[in-house]
């Protein structure tokens, strides 16, 4: 079994913090190909042509919480679909 006793000191590897070498790397080779292809130009072409997989993307990169103003409060409207069997408006 691999590992180290519960209670024994951390002796090697990364220190706790230290970024991912391969993520770094990762992530510029992929903003090299961005450029490449054209940047916002190719985005915009994707978001036109793939618009499921742009969608994708945008979420992926948008923060995870979105905070509102609360001196203008978001509106929304709850749309709901519902199958009504005819004659019987319970079920």
């Amino acid at each position: 079994m691999a590992g180290r006793k519960p209670g024994t000191p951390k002796t090697g590897g990364r220190k706790k913090g230290t970024p991912n070498k391969m993520t770094g790397q990762l992530k510029e080779m992929i903003l090299t190909a961005l450029d490449t292809a054209g940047g916002v130009g190719y985005l915009v072409e994707q978001s036109e042509k793939n618009p499921t997989a742009f969608l994708t993307l945008v979420g992926k990169v948008l923060p995870m919480t979105v905070q509102g103003d609360p001196e203008n409060p978001l509106h929304y409207t709850i749309v709901e679909r519902r199958i009504v069997r005819p004659g019987n408006p319970d079920s």
